[in-house]
């Protein structure tokens, strides 16, 4: 049995339905709208036709497949799918309003769970809240965040000229630290998306331009907002 993280979604507002105090909020992740889960395959259909294998980026996965495999461990395919793909890879650096970027960490051991690996793969243009795939020893990978960049915070412990943000030993502490935040990668790429889309909709001179999926996916705030209880 594996630790059991709190579950939250770092993201900015949705406009009125859904305010942000600062460049982000973790909103805790039951009240987040529901997904389809009809509509993850793996193949990104939402998205995009996936289009030509990216030569350079495969090989950077593959080097990355055999760290993870020396621990027992393996990427998701879905990753793999996204991150290989001439037209999928990218496609959140573009869509985010926050300046976020795809950024490939090596493998980072889970300062809570022994035999447990983080890889970060997106963080926020200030590092205000990074995201990181969580690969266990059972096969289970899921998608976390945190505001803490645990590739710096390695190196700055072993390092006599840095200082780390945190003790990586105090395990309540760093437990505190990382949040559930999707049950795989292609759920946490479908609602970043979705979600920045939004964005742009509400925030650049009203709803107008809401496509079925991004309206059904407001009418939730609504319909959950006190005036619309």
């Amino acid at each position: 049995m594996g630790v059991d993280f709190a579950a939250a979604w770092c993201a900015t507002d949705l406009g009125d339905h859904r305010p942000c105090r600062f460049t982000y909020e973790r909103y805790p992740y039951e009240t987040l709208p529901l997904l389809d889960e009809k509509r993850f395959t793996g193949a990104f259909q939402w998205l995009s036709n996936p289009g030509e294998l990216v030569a350079e980026q495969a090989a950077k996965l593959r080097h990355l497949e055999d760290r993870l495999a020396a621990e027992g461990l393996a990427l998701p395919q879905d990753f793999v799918t996204f991150e290989v793909s001439s037209n999928l890879r990218g496609s959140l650096d573009t869509v985010s309003v926050t300046g976020c970027w795809s950024s490939l960490s090596e493998p980072l051991p889970s300062p809570v769970e022994p035999g447990a690996f983080l890889v970060r793969f997106f963080r926020d243009q200030q590092d205000c809240v990074l995201w990181y795939l969580y690969l266990r020893p059972s096969g289970e990978v899921f998608v976390v965040n945190s505001h803490l960049d645990y590739e710096y915070e390695y190196e700055a412990r072993d390092s006599a000229d840095c200082e780390p943000e945190s003790d990586l030993d105090d395990l309540a502490a760093q437990k505190a630290e990382i949040l559930w935040c999707a049950p795989s990668f292609e759920h946490f790429a479908y609602r970043f998306w979705l979600e920045n889309r939004l964005w742009r909709a509400v925030n650049g001179g009203g709803d107008a331009s809401l496509d079925p999926e991004m309206q059904g996916y407001l009418d939730h705030y609504v319909a959950t907002s006190p005036q619309g209880a």
